[in-house]
């Protein structure tokens, strides 16, 4: 059974437990560079994390920026990927985000778009790339 945690500051243990995740998405997977991947929000954010059993499965992030708040580093492990635990994750990080009354938007890989879309983001803006990779702006409808 995928345990769904809202990770406490300061738990050292589960941070690593997302590090881990976002090392093999991110860093490993993507060839992102990992001064790029893990930088100075991670100590601010709020951080999620998805278990399956003591397995780290998926990971994702928010913080405050002076446009709103964003969404961020979500990952989710290869063989884990279109079975659920990434939308539960966003629907997390929704539930936490919204009742706070921001723009909320976040960066989307050119894959991710349509998930993003199932879940009430629109694209807005242009074509960029980020750590090499092409991305849209997306922001939550909230309509």
């Amino acid at each position: 059974m995928i345990q769904y945690i809202r990770i406490p500051k300061g738990d050292a243990a589960l941070m690593e437990l997302a590090f881990s995740v976002r090392t093999d998405v991110f860093i490993i997977e993507q060839k992102v560079d990992p001064l790029l991947e893990m930088d100075e929000f991670d100590a601010t954010a709020n951080h999620y994390l998805a278990l399956d059993g003591d397995k780290p499965i998926a990971t994702a992030r928010w913080r405050y920026t002076e446009n709103g708040i964003k969404l961020e580093r979500f990952a989710v492990l290869k063989d884990y990927r279109n079975g659920g635990s990434g939308s539960q994750i966003l629907k997390m990080v929704l539930e936490d985000v919204l009742p706070l009354n921001e723009y909320t938007y976040l960066h989307a890989q050119l894959r991710a778009i349509p998930f993003y879309k199932r879940h009430g983001f629109e694209t807005e803006g242009e074509l960029f790339v980020e750590a090499d990779i092409e991305h849209y702006k997306m922001h939550y409808n909230r309509s």
